[in-house]
């Protein structure tokens, strides 16, 4: 994720680039069976298995100095989220890890084992190098529930509402603040040298950095909409724009957006004009929200203690539009590419930070 930067398009559902380009080659190059396979947020086996592979590095996906632990929690959680948006149960994590002679191997798979203990995910294997930079590849597999169907992408209708399973923004704002400066130690935040605003803008500083560090994965939405009939579903990793781009493309939809619907995170309108940054740069464009973007008939709604929002509907065509105060206008399609502009951007050495 990088807030403000990325990729940009039409509204049109135009060619992919980037990541997605090369998702699309490769489906065109891999055998017949394999083809479905290759693109969603996870694989879906035959077995009825799925599993994922998420990687993080150090300078790239989260700051130098980064407290072990929190890398170790926040791995787990963001690969996790892929298994909620197929709706999976999680099972077994395997764990491939690079490090420095002087990294504290100990801390991290502290953080990584408790985080699995409150998933119910059993640590299984995995493999252990030594290396000049953390880099940490963790592959988890899940489970189709009893009585419930794969969540995909290519589910949604004409007519379908448009759904999001909870509040947005929050996450880009506190990867801006820790690329700032700002650090957590002993699980206390703290704001950026020289950081001044008003008490309730530090408040919503402070959960937005613990937004971006602790993500939730919405395990149990995922598993609810996979005993629906039919359900279009995946995570808000790149931003929500982009994702929504991609669910219908896959779907061969287009989709109107209502922006004014979009839950935003506690304080982020006050905190985004400290921040100098638009709401729709964090809530639409910032990403690493990690919460369920999915369709629904119009008849179907989530249960309450979900906390859903309807945020649009779904549409015939390939176009994607907002609407503002009932005029549309096209969508801008940004979001984070990690096969453009080089990566995510990441601040430097910045403490004890998780």
């Amino acid at each position: 994720m990088a807030t403000g930067t990325g990729i940009r398009t039409t509204s049109r559902l135009a060619a992919p680039s980037g990541e997605d380009r090369l998702l699309d080659w490769l489906r065109r190059r891999s055998p017949a069976a394999a083809t479905d396979l290759l693109g969603d947020d996870a694989a879906l086996l035959a077995e009825d298995l799925a599993v994922t592979v998420d990687h993080q590095i150090e300078g790239v996906h989260f700051a130098r100095g980064l407290d072990p632990a929190w890398v170790g929690s926040r791995l787990l959680a963001v690969s996790l989220s892929d298994l909620a948006a197929v709706g999976a149960l999680p099972r077994y994590a395997f764990l491939a890890l690079a490090s420095p002679p002087e990294a504290d191997r100990r801390r991290l798979f502290d953080g990584l084992l408790r985080a699995c203990r409150r998933y119910g995910v059993a640590l299984a294997g995995g493999d252990l190098a030594t290396s000049t930079t953390l880099h940490l590849s963790l592959t988890l597999v899940g489970s189709r529930p009893p009585r419930a169907r794969w969540l995909r992408r290519d589910r949604a209708r004409p007519g379908d509402r448009l759904w999001v399973g909870g509040d947005l923004g929050g996450s880009a704002a506190g990867q801006l603040l820790l690329a700032t400066g700002g650090t957590v130690a002993h699980r206390r935040f703290r704001l950026p040298p020289g950081w001044r605003a008003a008490k309730e803008v530090n408040t919503a500083a402070r959960l937005a950095m613990r937004r971006h560090l602790s993500p939730q994965p919405q395990l149990e939405l995922g598993q609810w909409l996979g005993r629906r009939r039919r359900a279009a579903a995946l995570d808000i990793s790149d931003g929500l724009a982009l994702d929504l781009a991609r669910l219908c493309r896959a779907s061969g939809v287009g989709a109107v957006l209502r922006p004014a619907t979009i839950p935003h995170s506690p304080g982020l309108a006050a905190l985004s004009c400290r921040l100098e940054r638009s709401i729709d740069d964090l809530v639409l464009h910032g990403g690493e929200d990690y919460v369920l973007l999915f369709t629904l008939p119009p008849r179907l709604r989530p249960p309450s203690q979900f906390d859903c929002q309807v945020i649009g509907e779904i549409q015939a065509g390939r176009t994607l539009l907002r609407e503002d105060g009932g005029r549309l206008s096209p969508l801008l399609v940004r979001g984070w590419d990690h096969l453009r502009g080089g990566g995510r951007r990441t601040p430097n050495p910045t403490g004890d930070q998780g």
